[in-house]
């Protein structure tokens, strides 16, 4: 059992805490002194805090080089303020714990439904689809990656990065698209849920996670390409393998590379039809309201949160009511 959990933490520097906590990510930076410093965000099951060692003795560079996202760490220090935000600082880093000795669901964030019934209602919808050929191509990413997706996350950070979390995101925009057809009657639902369906499938080749849903780093491919770019290759082979009509080809590829919207956000296009534009919208929307969700978690009724970074730096009021 964990004494000391992200979300109870409390700015107070005369406080010493040693707990285990897991890496999301660590890197080993030059300070404006010279020195070496570690810097991790370091995080458990209720959240994440950034966490920094000062002034690194040579062997302990050797020995801080070897973290890396996905362990499970026992460090002790205090946390503090800085710029606004609560800090660890560091005096120790006890190395890695052994796996058996702690309760993963004090430290690994998970989606807050079961990965197999969120698959389930996904594919209720994609079989449910009166477009054969929307049908087929949905299925035949989903039957061969539903392995991965029971655990994938959807980001490395920020909205969805946790187990299932990939799942959790989709079922989500797959909800709000059928409501949105029930409004807006100009839509084809079939092909707005195959966007949902399809918009972020590369996610499980642009991101490197562990069973855990941890993501390390980007895949090579990640790296040079995106999901974007990587979705429109994905869907274009399989629909040429499958017998897919051009038209629908080029819609689905089209919602892939567009549903950022923004070139600064890595779309070359901007949504040219009714269904690629709310793919956008589904897909901001939820991403909001999770970073939302997550930033008022931990805060008390009648206060604010810290500064959302998704969310322009504005800091969050949670409702007493």
């Amino acid at each position: 059992m964990k004494q000391y959990y992200v979300k109870d933490l409390k700015a107070d520097d005369s406080h010493h805490l040693e707990d285990r906590f897991l890496v999301k990510n660590a890197d080993i930076r030059d300070g404006n002194n010279g020195k070496k410093h570690l810097y991790m965000t370091l995080a458990d099951a209720t959240g994440e805090i950034q966490a920094v060692k000062w002034t690194l003795a040579p062997d302990e560079i050797t020995a801080f080089s070897k973290i890396a996202a996905g362990m499970v760490i026992t460090v002790g220090g205090r946390c503090n303020e800085y710029m606004g935000k609560k800090q660890l600082v560091l005096d120790v880093i006890k190395g890695q714990a052994k796996e058996g000795s702690y309760d993963k669901a004090d430290l690994f964030k998970a989606a807050p439904e079961d990965s197999a019934s969120m698959y389930d209602y996904i594919i209720s919808r994609i079989e449910g689809f009166a477009d054969e050929e929307l049908k087929e191509i949905c299925l035949s990413f989903y039957e061969e990656n539903k392995d991965k997706m029971m655990y994938y996350p959807a980001a490395m950070s920020n909205h969805h990065a946790e187990y299932g979390g990939y799942l959790y995101h989709v079922k989500r925009m797959m909800m709000m698209g059928e409501r949105a057809c029930e409004v807006y009657t100009n839509l084809n639902k079939d092909l707005l849920l195959a966007g949902v369906a399809l918009h972020d499938i590369e996610k499980l080749n642009e991101l490197n996670s562990d069973e855990n849903g941890v993501v390390e780093d980007y895949t090579l491919e990640g790296k040079l390409l995106g999901h974007l770019v990587m979705g429109v290759e994905a869907i274009g082979e399989r629909c040429n393998a499958l017998g897919i009509s051009d038209e629908k080809r080029l819609m689905l590829q089209h919602m892939s590379i567009s549903h950022h919207y923004e070139p600064e956000f890595g779309s070359p296009k901007k949504p040219l039809f009714p269904e690629a534009e709310m793919l956008h919208y589904l897909d901001m929307t939820d991403a909001k309201m999770f970073d939302a969700e997550q930033a008022l978690e931990n805060v008390e009724p009648g206060e604010f949160s810290d500064k959302v970074y998704t969310l322009d730096n504005r800091k969050l009021y949670k409702r007493t009511f």
